[in-house]
């Protein structure tokens, strides 16, 4: 698996660099890097694009991502309205603009560049490659924790350029959870839950890779990521993506229709043993980590009682909070949170509505297109964790996600074949 073009070469060698550019310090640098260079390519190729140029080379970018750019647009337009409500000044509007840049506008960039011709499987590889480096540096991390060794490493220079936090830039081996005292990894990922977060995106990439050996690499590396970040979220979504996935690329199959009314009656019968068994499981755990989930629980109706005060446009920034929730930060731990208390109603709609029309298209897609059925998987992560996580804030991470959802978003995406002329195929397979 080779890149035989200048985008496939940025994205190949960015993915599998992950380490690399985590060590120096760099990743969060990377990601906003990489798509903003991709965004001037696109331009430029857009721009040379006229009738004489060949159907199989025409770019076409579809109605979802449109609504993606036009909603991320709005994002930073809801969050100056919500700084000049609250005269917060043109420096800090400069900074959380740049900040802007380097997180929601991410979320349009990277689908935007799935419409240049890029093969998916480029992408499964890389992922699958960054899995097994993380099974060969997960021994490292394991064993600094049994040894005491230093929980961080350092902090690189690089923090100078700014973000949201110093962890961002930090090279640890291990943390250790104030609620119980028990060791978390987060790896190349600033926190333990993102890791788990990432680790389900390079999951269902790694599971389409062709070749045995590195989709078991793939496989077995997300899962270990996973189980170190001890991400109750992370290890509840992986099976319920794959779950609601297969049921859904499966609705329009009479057999399976059938399968499900009879299902569905039997369910109806064993209902309540069923009610009660879920919610026994859900105490357990919360209970598991019950410090967190108070805090979480806590962050997120301050948020939403704060949001009354400036529903439209929101506060504009996020704001510490009391000692109820260790001082957190305000319109963090849920994009949903974030979203109202920060950029108020107007932002929640502008991410909301490319959201849920992207989920729908790609539920349609995924009906007869394999492609299209990843895409619709990344799409339920997404949605999981945007009650747990705030998305715009670790999409420097997840990108491959993200790209891989703009190329299923297609009516049809490029392939090459082996004279390394771009044909033009249906993504049916």
């Amino acid at each position: 698996m080779k890149p035989q073009n200048f985008p496939e070469q940025v994205i190949w060698y960015s993915i599998i660099g992950t380490y690399a550019f985590y060590f120096l310090g760099g990743l969060y640098i990377l990601g906003p890097a990489i798509a903003w260079i991709l965004l001037f390519y696109f331009i430029k190729k857009l721009w040379q694009q006229n009738e004489t140029t060949p159907e199989a080379e025409k770019i076409v970018i579809p109605l979802a991502i449109w609504l993606w750019i036009a909603g991320m647009i709005i994002e930073e337009v809801a969050l100056i309205a919500g700084h000049l409500d609250f005269n917060l000044g043109t420096a800090e509007i400069i900074k959380s603009s740049i900040g802007w840049a380097k997180g929601w506008a991410l979320m349009a960039i990277f689908p935007l560049i799935g419409c240049l011709p890029i093969r998916p499987q480029l992408l499964y590889r890389a992922t699958c490659i960054v899995c097994l480096q993380s099974l060969l540096y997960a021994p490292i991390c394991i064993f600094a924790y049994m040894q005491h060794l230093p929980a961080t490493l350092y902090t690189s220079p690089l923090k100078i350029v700014g973000g949201p936090g110093p962890e961002f830039f930090q090279v640890s081996l291990y943390g250790i959870d104030p609620g119980n005292n028990l060791p978390r990894w987060s790896l190349f990922t600033p926190w333990a839950p993102a890791l788990g977060f990432v680790a389900d995106i390079y999951f269902l990439l790694s599971l389409q890779e062709k070749n045995n050996k590195w989709r078991w690499c793939g496989i077995v590396g997300s899962i270990i990521m996973c189980l170190m970040s001890q991400s109750r979220l992370a290890l509840l979504c992986l099976p319920i993506v794959l779950l609601a996935t297969w049921t859904i690329k499966n609705l329009s199959r009479p057999v399976f229709l059938i399968l499900m009314g009879f299902a569905s009656t039997v369910t109806g019968i064993v209902a309540p043993t069923i009610l009660q068994v879920i919610a026994t499981f859900s105490e357990q755990v919360k209970s598991s980590r019950a410090s967190s989930t108070r805090v979480r629980a806590a962050l997120w109706e301050i948020a939403l009682q704060r949001w009354r005060e400036a529903p439209i446009w929101g506060h504009g920034i996020v704001e510490r909070g009391p000692k109820l929730v260790e001082n957190m930060m305000i319109g963090t731990h849920s994009t949903i949170a974030s979203l109202l208390f920060v950029k108020g109603a107007v932002g929640f709609i502008a991410f909301a509505i490319p959201m849920l029309y992207s989920f729908i298209d790609l539920l349609i897609k995924a009906q007869k297109n394999k492609t299209a059925a990843v895409g619709l998987s990344i799409s339920l992560v997404l949605i999981v964790f945007m009650f747990g996580e705030n998305l715009e804030m670790l999409a420097y991470l997840y990108w491959p996600g993200l790209v891989i959802m703009g190329i299923s978003l297609q009516p049809q995406h490029f392939s090459i074949n082996s004279h390394k002329t771009y044909v033009l195929t249906k993504a049916i397979n």
